[in-house]
Formats: C-alpha cells, structure tokens, sequence
C-alpha cells in the first residue's frame, strides 16, 4: 500500500496533477461523490474503474459546459477526485482541513495521527489501490503527513507568485477580502505587515503575500522529508513540456505508463498561455507591487521579475 499527497498552495496547477493521475486505473482516490455524501462515509471502492474509463471530459472540475455556472454548484456535479475538506473533517478533524498555521509533526498526537493513518489505509484497501493519491492545498501539512505515514511520497506542485496572485483574488472561496487575521492564515509577520500598509492594503498584494508565506512553509517542510520523497515540479513546466514532466511524475510515484494511461494523457486539455494568464488580469503597477513584494522568491523558483519567462 503506497500513499502520494500533491499539496500546493492553491491556484497552483495541482488539480491538473491530481485529474490526470486519478486516471490511472491502479490509483486510488477520494471522488467528489464521497465527499458529497460524508455522512455515508463511502470508501470509493469503485472509484479508479469507474474514472479511468470515464470520458476526461466528464471527470474534471473545469469543464467547459460548466463554466457558466456558479463555481459551488460546479464543485458539487464534477465526478472527479476532490480535496473532500468536508469528509476529512467528518472522519478525522477539522483541524486538518482548516489549520491557521502549517501542521507538523508536533501535531500528530497518537489519536489523531492513527485517525488519519486508518481513513487512508482503509480507502486504499477497499478500492484495492497500489497507489492511493489525495491532494491537499493552502499549508503543506507535509510534516504531519509524514509523522502519521512515513513512507508517503509528496508531490508540490510550484506556480508563479504572480499567477497565484492573480489566480486566487478571482476565486469565490479566497477570504483575503476579510483583511488580516480574517483571511484564513494568522498574523502578518511585522515585515510583511509594514509592506502591506505600504501598498494600502491591496487585495492583490495580500494574494501576493500568501503565496510567498507558502513558498517559505514549504521550504521548512521539504528539510524535514526524506529527499526520496519529495519532488518539486513547476505548473509551467508542465503545460509547456508536459510528457517530460509527466514522466519524471510516474517515475517518481514508481507507477506504469500503461495504454489506459495513455489514452488519459492524450486526452487531457493542455494550455500554455494559461501560465501568464496574470498579464492579462493584472494591471501594471499590480505586477510590479507583486514583483517588488516577491522578487527574490520569484528568482530562488526560476521565475524573472519583470519578465513572463519562467
């Protein structure tokens, strides 16, 4: 039994990951289905035979028929895999679901580092899964993971702090329109609280600021990982070069490039321009507040400030 977590900050591309592995008919996942029906607790046992033959069309979040609707409603037909926030805080706690800070291994008290031990374990054995994959976003919870499954394996998912930026202030669900502490991730640093005074409190710049408070949580997290169970791979990359990231993703999970995965693959919507999307959305002087907020997080990930290049 083997468990991969994608984690990312959101916004980051990690969806994309998420659908397609879902897609291969050994792994296992969490569907929206299940996560809709919580109190039922289903363990998803047809979930990989189903998905994997399912038209890629039907099984993801984003679909074109349903864009027109309201993103909740959207988030509740899909019959893909799903973060299933209100399932976990059903079956273990919500404090997995909602931390204010990132979870470390300081967390994992007995009893609820076995809770979550066992909601894997038991999903991956009833969908008979030799992978089991879940995707969690906003804080890393990396360390928690790990002191409650040590042999996890954990793919982050990296994106541009300009796009996440830009991406996340558009979502319904972002709360930085409540201000600080109300947008979900505690205090403000002083440093940070003083930039952001100087910005006048910008909304773009609070999307800004969260990306790279995230960017330094996953730092931490990845030191206290074993190097073998960790990848970084960067959204870019994969809508500009997406075999070979995807390559690097299967042999990383130790999982075949089969025909049924191929096909899954072949079918899955590719877009590059959606990688600076943000100069579209953004106005100037909003890039550049980012770009002076984030330059030297923008460059340690090989993004250029003043550039689109990544």
């Amino acid at each position: 039994m083997r468990f991969v977590f994608i984690i990312g900050t959101g916004r980051c591309g990690s969806t994309l990951v998420q659908e397609l592995l879902a897609r291969h008919p050994s792994v296992g996942f969490i569907s929206n289905v299940d996560s809709i029906l919580a109190p039922l607790d289903l363990k998803g046992r047809t979930n990989p035979a189903i998905y994997a033959r399912l038209p890629s069309a039907l099984g993801r979040r984003d679909r074109a028929y349903l864009r027109h609707l309201r993103f909740t409603l959207a988030e509740r037909v899909h019959l893909g895999p799903s973060e299933a926030y209100r399932l976990i805080s059903r079956q273990i706690s919500p404090s997995i679901t909602e931390p204010f800070r990132d979870l470390t291994e300081a967390d994992a008290s007995p009893w609820l580092a076995r809770r979550f031990r066992q909601f894997y374990a038991e999903r991956a054995d009833a969908q008979r899964a030799s992978l089991f994959m879940h995707k969690f976003t906003g804080w890393p919870r990396a360390r928690f993971i790990h002191a409650a499954i040590p042999e996890a394996r954990f793919i982050h998912v990296v994106r541009d702090g300009r796009s996440v930026a830009s991406s996340i202030v558009q979502r319904p669900w972002w709360k930085g329109h409540l201000g600080v502490p109300g947008w979900g991730f505690g205090e403000l640093p002083e440093e940070l609280a003083q930039a952001w005074d100087e910005t006048g409190r910008s909304l773009v710049a609070l999307a800004g600021l969260e990306w790279r408070i995230l960017m330094d949580a996953f730092d931490v997290a990845r030191d206290h990982i074993p190097s073998d169970q960790w990848l970084d791979i960067r959204y870019e990359d994969l809508v500009t070069a997406p075999r070979a990231s995807w390559e690097r993703i299967m042999r990383f999970v130790d999982t075949d490039w089969n025909d049924v995965f191929e096909l899954a693959f072949a079918e899955q919507p590719i877009v590059p321009a959606r990688a600076h999307a943000y100069r579209r959305d953004l106005a100037p002087h909003e890039i550049e507040m980012l770009e002076d907020l984030l330059g030297d997080h923008l460059r340690a990930r090989g993004y250029q400030p003043g550039s689109a290049a990544g």
